[in-house]
């Protein structure tokens, strides 16, 4: 299941078909490049779920919904329940898997609510989801109509949940490869004629050392007059600080490279070629969206900020902020 060549054999049939070798090749790699010391692990988890296929799944409601509880015994759930809790922590959900409610660190349907109804409808789109996490997002987007998407993100423990998940609905026309966008095949792609929809980048521009190299990633999938729908935390109200350059951990995250205002990432986005920029949405991350539970028992936000003012951040820095913007490839 977990194998470079199971995965890009999933690509069988689908549009992405014509470049599933030049894929299996660089999935290779940097599957060699990706080792970890839990992955035989994980597989083995894979394999020890009870089998059984099903049709119903909801991808629609604000949980991922795969199958229903009377389809298994309690001890039957029980043993799926343990297996998923195994792959903690659970970032991304929520998941109602045979009724197993997966309870994950973020609360990621009030995010896409945030967006859906305001984006171009997904119906029949090639959507690609950069930097995917666990595939929340994915199966979200095949619930509005999406008819095939691709996620790539480099976590194997992200690919592993998300085969735990799809374990039960194989045949969704959804596929992960554990890639960054720097790795992915863009020229290949295009000299075959294949161009994304709809791009998607939820929460990674700030990882980014080179915004703009992110960005020109993302503007080379699409196709002219594709959509790009981008998250990402910025600056609220501070003319002095057009950029914040975290010195050391921001919110104790230490891979956190800047965090622009709107106006620098709106000039981000027209030089890397994008235009009718607009802003969706802009929210303060709130502890009922992020926050410690059973399936992900690490900190979470209430530990990152300062707790006597919550509009800082244990560090002292502006508290976390997100938009979620819309830009078309010109």
């Amino acid at each position: 299941m977990l194998s470079p060549r199971n995965l890009v054999a999933r690509l069988v049939e689908s549009p992405l078909e014509p470049i599933t070798e030049d894929l299996r090749k660089i999935v290779e790699k940097a599957w060699k490049d990706r080792r970890h010391g839990l992955l035989n692990e994980w597989k083995a988890l894979l394999y020890s779920l009870p089998e059984i296929e099903t049709c119903l799944a909801n991808l629609t409601s604000d949980a991922v919904m795969i199958g229903h509880q009377d389809q298994f015994s309690k001890k039957q759930q029980q043993v799926i329940r343990d297996i998923l809790k195994a792959f903690h922590p659970w970032r991304k959900g929520p998941f109602d898997i045979f009724g197993i409610e997966i309870d994950a660190e973020w609360r990621s349907n009030l995010k896409w609510s945030r967006l859906q109804g305001k984006i171009t409808p997904l119906m029949n789109r090639l959507v690609l989801d950069v930097g995917c996490g666990n595939g929340y997002y994915m199966f979200r987007a095949l619930g509005d109509g999406a008819r095939f998407v691709l996620g790539i993100d480099p976590s194997l423990l992200f690919l592993a949940q998300f085969h735990a998940v799809l374990n039960y609905v194989p045949g969704l026309p959804v596929v992960f490869l554990p890639l960054r966008s720097d790795e992915f095949p863009v020229v290949q792609m295009r000299e075959k004629g294949i161009e994304f929809d709809s791009v998607f980048s939820m929460g990674v521009l700030y990882h980014r050392r080179e915004p703009v190299q992110h960005l020109l990633e993302l503007a080379r999938a699409l196709r002219q007059g594709g959509e790009l729908i981008l998250e990402t935390l910025i600056l609220i109200n501070n003319n002095e600080l057009p950029i914040l350059y975290p010195e050391g951990p921001y919110a104790k995250m230490p891979n956190i490279e800047l965090i622009p205002s709107q106006g620098i990432l709106n000039g981000w986005l027209e030089e890397s070629g994008f235009g009718d920029i607009q802003v969706i949405d802009i929210s303060r991350t709130t502890v009922g969206e992020q926050r410690s539970t059973e399936w992900m028992t690490f900190e979470s936000l209430a530990d990152f900020l300062d707790p006597d003012n919550p509009e800082k951040t244990i560090e002292g820095f502006p508290a976390p902020i997100r938009i979620i913007v819309t830009a078309k490839k010109l």
